[in-house]
Order: C-alpha cells, then structure tokens, then sequence
C-alpha cells in the first residue's frame, strides 16, 4: 500500500507543462510500470479472444476435432480468466497512479502556498490556487489513470494487425494505417478544444476568488447592506463562465461523438472487406468470424487513443496553470552563506525607521499610521517583499538562515488565522507543551472565558478559519499560539484591537509580566498597553521622530498625544 500523501513530494521540473507530466511520471514509475504491463496483459489477452473463436470454428466444428475443439475453448476459458484478473490489477494500479500524481500535485501546492504566504496571493488570484488544487490537480493524476490502459491499448492494437496481416496483407495494412489516420483526425478538434478549456479554467478561477472573498466577508457585507452587490457580481461572473462552457461544450461534443463516429465507420470497413474476402474464399470462415470480433475489439484502443488525447491536454492545460504557481518566489528566501546570529539577548536595529529594540524590554511603537508600524514589523520578521536592513547586533537578518530567524523572532500579525483541528493543535501546533503550559499562555491572554464556553475543552474541534468565535476570541487564541513559542523576540501587531477594554487591560498586565526578561515589541495606540511599557517609540512618517516613557511623550510631544487620545476615543 502507498502511503498518502507523500512524505517529500520532491522538487518539481518547472521548465514547462510538459517537462512537469514527465516529472511526475518519473516519480511514480514503478507503480507506472507495473499498471502498463498488467493492461498490456488485459487488453491483448482480450485481443487473442477472436483469434481462439476462429480456431475453434475452423478445426473444432468446421473440421469436426473435437479435441481441438474442447483445446481451443479451453484456451479462450483461459484468456478469459486472464483479462478478468489483470483487468482487476491494472485498475487498481491506474488508480493508484491517479491519486498519486493528484496527491503530488496538490501537496506541491500546499507547500508553495506556506513557503511563499503572502507573495502567493499577490502574484496570484486566491481562486486560481483553489481551483489548481481541487480540479487541476486532479486532472494532472487523470492522465497517470487512462497511461495503462493506453500502453495496452497500443500492444493490442499491433497485435491484431499482425494477426489479420497473417491471414489478410489488404486488411492488415487498413488497420496499420488507418488507426493513426483516425487518431491524426482528432487534432483537427483537440487543438481548438484546448484553447476554450484554458479560457474555461480561466473564468472558472475567476468565479471561486469571487466567492471565496465574497463569502470571508459575508458578516461585514450584511453589516453595510452590500451583499446584493456581491450578489450580482457573482451572477455576472457566473454567467461569463457558463458562456464559455457553452463555448467549450460545442467542441467536446465533438470529440466525444468523433469517439464513436470514427471507430464505427473503421469497423463497417474492415467488416465489408472482411465479408468480401469471405465471399471470394480468400479467408476462412472461421477467419470471418475472427475478424467480426476484431472489429468489435478495435473500438476498444480507438476509444482508448482519443480518451488518451483528451486527457493529456486536460493535463496539460492543468499543468501550465500549477507550474504558474510554483514560479512564484517567496519574499524571503535561504541565504546560501549563512551567518550565524548572535546568542542571548541581543539588540535589534532597523536603520530604516531609525528604531532601536533593547534586549528584554517591553517596547511599544505608536505611528499615526498603522500601516507603517506594520510594515516595522515585517521588517523585524524578515517578511515582506522587500529586503530588511534590520540588524541583531550587527548581523544582518537578511544574512542569516531564514530559519534561525524565524526561530528567534515571531511576528504575530493583526488578522488571526485559524484552522481545522483541535484547539490544543491549534494553539500548540509542535506538541511542545503539556495542557498546564498551555493553560496558562491562554490565561496571560485572557482566553479563559474561550475555553469554558466549548464543552470538549482544549480537544475541541476548531471549526475552518475558526468561524464559531467571535473576532476577539479568534485575536486571544492567536495570542495565545504567539505566547507559545517561547520567542526570545515576541512581534505583535495590534494584539488587543478586537477586545474591549476591561479585557485589553488584563492581558496588558499579564503580558509584561509573562514576558518579564524576554523583548517584546507591540504595535499599538491603546493607553492601556502603553501604560505598561518599558519604552515607546512614536513613529512619524515611518521613522522615529520620539522615544522615552508614555506619560513623557504624552506631556511633551503634541501629535503622539493627538494619536494616542484618538485611539482612546475610538
């Protein structure tokens, strides 16, 4: 058994669609391998059936041996068993290679997504990356299915014109030729068909960004009465995708009806030769019988090669949209020559804004503009799509192993994300820590009254994007989860905006008092929190224009008072 997903779904060949089928191909060939030769098996055993026919007619009843007779059925009874287990084996090993190029496809994705995190989304639609992963991905696994039964189909194939060249060269050669000609025909309808599948995919995509988004923000539309809005952009875009599908439908239905339209037409003449030569005594009538099974046997791999032909570009249009994806590059990446980050506390610098971080201090950065507080904070995290200057004790972060980085400072950002899991999972998703530790972090954050509201307590399930609590519940888990990791730099961006102020002063007290020793910077205007602090830092303009205690800026700077009160006010 194939364990699912992969543990390393490896590093994909991105040069194109094509280079990545081969990619994945490679990946899986032995299961690939083994499902070809069982449809190998499958598909000529059943292509032998005719031939059998054939002989029994001719030396059992026409010639009247009854021991060729009972030999020749005996071997028909035998290819008959034969195609019933390989045909069970090949499809369980086409089914295998399916989920395993699907599975490998969309873990690719998954990775892509948490390695670049913002730049994905940036660079491209939330949609199209859904879309990637539950259709495309699928697709891609769809063309590792139908492989065997097309490697059969092809083995087949050759072995009935061998067979039929043997009793007929006339009839031999129609099949040699005219089973490429038939597949060659079908170009003329997949080419056109390729291009409205991509313009399909395109649209399709466009329409799950929509309603993802739409969706996300359900609550604050009907809080504006903005839904019907939403509502006839999403009937809109849905038309423009049924249009194309419409566009898209015409061609299909081409291809599927040239599936059975051109078989049937190869079959009616290899059948009116075949009564032809029967009539002129060229072939036996034993050979006439085989050759009516033939022409009932070829619609198999005709068939075959135009599912084939379909889901190759299905795949491959599916493959041009995920390679897409996989181009796109983190903000931050691994530096090849590392340097290694100093050990203990240490100082932080962003040359930038101009601001300081002291070692073990409870800092907190006030600016008029909260966009530019965040953007600190990206700094000091090494996230954004820009290069970070900041330094920790003279090291550049942009210099040192992004892992290191991420180990040393955590940045916990102003829109909490949940997922589906466990609470425990949720707020401990190392497994570092025993519920006691865990207790208590989500005490420092006043989350309390969160976990006595779920009856199964910490091993409650956490429903997707943790939707079940309220914005303050979702801002004090996240805390939480922050408070956990044991940061020796602990970055947080507006913790408290979503709590009101009886709750915003606990965690203001319990938070100076966890962190005691350890740096922790706060991006925020809240008194309550500046009340606390060892150092705030009043940012104008992105870059520090005061620092010293609160009640001193508020006495002696007017516009970080101006801030602060507006913040109180609201």
């Amino acid at each position: 058994m194939i364990p699912l997903p992969h543990a390393d779904p490896g590093t994909p060949d991105l040069t194109s669609p094509t280079a990545y089928l081969r990619w994945v191909g490679r990946g899986q060939w032995r299961t690939l391998v083994v499902a070809i030769a069982f449809g190998i098996v499958w598909l000529v055993s059943q292509a032998l059936f005719p031939a059998a026919m054939g002989k029994a007619i001719d030396e059992g009843i026409i010639g009247g041996d009854a021991g060729s007779l009972v030999l020749w059925c005996g071997i028909l009874v035998g290819l008959v068993t034969i195609s019933a287990l390989s045909g069970a084996m090949r499809h369980r090993y086409a089914v295998a290679n399916w989920m395993q190029g699907a599975f490998r496809s969309a873990q690719l994705i998954g990775h892509k997504a948490a390695d670049t995190g913002e730049a994905l989304s940036r660079a491209v639609p939330t949609g199209d990356v859904v879309a990637t992963v539950s259709s495309d991905a699928m697709r891609i696994g769809g063309l590792y299915d139908v492989t065997a039964r097309f490697a059969g189909a092809v083995v087949s194939y050759v072995v009935v014109a061998l067979i039929l060249l043997s009793a007929s060269t006339p009839l031999g050669l129609v099949v040699l030729i005219g089973v490429p000609v038939l597949v060659a025909c079908l170009t003329f309808i997949v080419r056109p068909l390729q291009a409205r599948q991509l313009a399909q995919r395109e649209e399709s995509g466009k329409l799950i960004g929509l309603g993802a988004d739409t969706v996300a923000g359900l609550r604050v539309l009907r809080g504006i009465g903005g839904e019907h809005t939403f509502l006839k952009r999403y009937a809109v875009q849905s038309q423009s995708v049924r249009r194309v599908g419409n566009h898209v439908a015409g061609y299909q239905a081409a291809l599927d009806a040239a599936q059975v339209l051109l078989p049937g037409l190869f079959v009616l003449v290899v059948v009116w030769l075949g009564a032809r030569f029967a009539i002129a005594g060229e072939i036996t009538a034993g050979q006439l019988v085989a050759f009516y099974g033939y022409t009932a046997f070829l619609v198999i791999p005709l068939r075959t090669a135009t599912e084939m032909v379909d889901r190759a570009t299905r795949a491959h249009i599916g493959a041009r949209k995920l390679t897409t994806i996989l181009r796109v590059e983190p903000d931050a990446v691994e530096t090849p020559d590392a340097q290694p980050l100093p050990a203990g506390p240490a100082r932080l610098h962003d040359p930038r804004s101009g601001v300081t971080i002291e070692p073990g201090r409870f800092t907190v950065v006030v600016s008029a503009r909260p966009e530019d507080s965040a953007a600190l904070a990206d700094r000091l995290g090494r996230f954004g799509a820009d290069e970070t200057d900041v330094r920790l004790d003279g090291t550049r972060l942009a210099d040192a192993s992004l892992a290191a980085v991420r180990r040393r400072i955590v940045v916990s950002e102003t829109d909490p994300r949940l997922f589906t899991g466990s609470l425990r999972d949720e707020l401990d998703p190392w497994g570092g820590h025993d519920d006691a530790a865990i207790l208590e972090a989500l005490s420092v954050a006043s989350g309390d009254d969160v976990l006595e509201a779920l009856p199964g307590g910490l091993d409650n399930e956490v429903e997707e994007r943790g939707r079940a609590f309220s914005g303050g519940q979702r801002q004090r888990l996240a805390l939480t989860r922050a408070l956990l990791t044991d940061a020796d730099t602990l970055v947080l961006v507006e913790p408290t905006s979503a709590v009101d102020a009886h709750t915003e002063a606990r965690i203001a007290g319990r938070l100076t008092a966890a962190r005691a020793g350890r740096t922790t910077v706060v991006m925020s205007a809240s008194p309550l929190i500046l009340d606390q602090a060892d150092d705030v830092v009043f940012l104008r303009d992105g870059a520090v224009a005061a620092t010293g205690t609160h009640s001193r800026l508020m006495a002696d700077e007017p516009d970080y008072r101006r801030t602060v009160v507006r913040g109180e006010e609201d």
